[in-house]
């Protein structure tokens, strides 16, 4: 069995003949890829969903998510990876521009709860970029983490292109420190904060992807039932295991009981079940389960009412019913951590502006949404929030738009995913200066004359008009002074 360091040797030994490849090739392979994938999409929906007990359609979307953004990279990158001019100032008889050169081998730490979407994605945006890449899936996704590996191997027909690392936070441990050139990390605030520590040492560079407090905002003048049922939504999707489920709403006071009997009503209808007819799954353990009884149960014991659920489903998998808690303040954990179920904790507030403190009240900032039917008012509210994407009367669909950078502030880590923004991620800018006019000696170099200043002085009078505006304001003293 190869070690973690192995695996990063192998990828390394086979990353340089993949750099060599022009940007318009390696997305060929990619194009590759995408026919492969969406082919087999049932048959790789199995996999998801015998790995983390989502509902089929969930595990197909993530398929779709991998074959859509496949083919924006596959379109787009060799545009965005292409150097480009750069400007040079007064040092006009030179040619500059910018090259964006791949890291070399990334490590790729994904999580169980998009265990194909994501691992996807920052495998294929590090591979557009030219590295090669070791991937460390989650210990309870590992048969999709293995498929995915064996996808890259059959596309790009470099075995050791894609290196898997299976196993749990010791080989995640082992990879951080394997001498590799990038982190790309998706998973949780604790977790990422150990991985940046580790990556210190070596000074390795890193883009985190955390966890989420989502904070929903609803207006006065929202349309309340529409906002209901897309609260119900963006909260129990995924059983809310998406880091960016809604996981707080804070309601106008004067609508907010007209809200709350709106969800109640909604939630009331998601169906969790063990069939073909559900409308969300399992969650993937008994852990994840227990954390979100505990965050009730403390809850509760502060003053909170659960309106609708709050108990485990009997019967096979980690069931959740959907829940909708009111009655909750920021003293309580289900309103300050991350919960990762589906649990809505609702609470009303005055007017706009303690919506946006209360939001901002978090150590989290990856995405929230304002709903309202005044466009300018809640581009107002959105330009306030402290978070790395705000939607507007919807929610968790921009991570389905390839072309936004997609990632957080604070607590939900830095750096980005997905856009022009996200590919550049895996690259390095490297500036080059040429010869535009070649000359015997640079104006700027030593001449065994003096230091300098006069050419200095002579070049700021000549692009700045230092000299000029000098003269200027010598004759409005003059003025002035003869008026007085």
């Amino acid at each position: 069995m190869e070690t973690v360091r192995g695996l990063v040797d192998a990828a390394r030994r086979v990353q340089t003949e993949w750099a060599a490849r022009s940007p318009e090739e390696r997305a060929e392979v990619l194009l590759r890829l995408r026919r492969i994938v969406a082919d087999r999409a049932d048959s790789i929906a199995w996999v998801i969903q015998s790995d983390t007990a989502k509902i089929g359609a969930e595990a197909l979307f993530e398929v779709g998510v991998a074959c859509d953004y496949l083919r924006y990279l596959a379109h787009m990158a060799p545009r965005f990876l292409a150097s480009r001019k750069a400007k040079t100032g007064w040092i006009s008889h030179r040619r500059a521009s910018v090259r964006y050169e791949p890291y070399g081998v990334i490590a790729a730490i994904t999580p169980w709860n998009f265990p194909f979407a994501i691992s996807m994605s920052t495998v294929n945006t590090a591979l557009a970029a030219g590295n090669a890449v070791v991937l460390k899936p989650s210990e309870h996704s590992p048969a999709t983490g293995k498929l995915v590996g064996e996808l890259l191997a059959e596309a790009t027909e470099l075995p050791d292109l894609v290196k898997v690392a299976m196993g749990d936070g010791q080989t995640g441990a082992a990879l951080v420190t394997a001498g590799v050139d990038k982190i790309a990390f998706t998973g949780s605030t604790a977790t990422g904060t150990k991985i940046m520590a580790a990556a210190a040492d070596s000074l390795t560079p890193l883009v985190l992807e955390l966890g989420g407090k989502d904070a929903m905002i609803v207006c006065a003048d929202a349309d309340v039932q529409r906002a209901a049922r897309g609260a119900v939504w963006g909260a129990m999707y995924g059983c809310g295991q998406v880091c960016m489920s809604i996981e707080r709403a804070y309601v106008a006071a004067e609508i907010y009981e007209e809200f709350v009997e709106a969800v109640v009503a909604e939630a009331r209808q998601v169906r969790s079940a063990d069939g073909p007819d559900a409308q969300i799954g399992s969650m993937i353990g008994a852990f994840q389960r227990e954390k979100v009884e505990r965050q009730l149960d403390d809850a509760r014991s502060s003053g909170a009412r659960v309106l609708l659920g709050g108990r485990a489903v009997d019967g096979p998998g980690h069931r959740f019913e959907p829940t909708i808690v009111v009655d909750v303040d920021h003293d309580m954990a289900i309103m300050r951590e991350e919960t990762f179920g589906p649990v809505l904790p609702i609470m009303p507030v005055e007017d706009d502006e303690q919506a946006i403190r209360l939001a901002n009240q978090s150590e989290y900032g990856l995405d929230a949404s304002v709903w309202s039917r005044d466009s300018e008012r809640a581009n107002r509210i959105a330009e306030r929030l402290e978070v790395g994407t705000v939607v507007v009367n919807d929610h968790l669909i921009n991570y389905m738009m390839a072309d936004l950078p997609f990632g957080g502030t604070r607590g939900s880590g830095f750096g980005r995913v997905h856009g022009r923004e996200g590919l550049r991620e895996f690259t390095r800018p490297k500036a080059i200066v040429e010869d535009r006019i070649a000359l015997g000696r640079e104006p700027y170099w030593f001449d065994g004359t003096g230091s300098g200043e006069e050419s200095i002085s002579a070049l700021l009078d000549f692009r700045h008009g230092r000299r000029l505006r000098q003269k200027m304001a010598g004759g409005w003293r003059l003025i002035r002074n003869a008026v007085r």
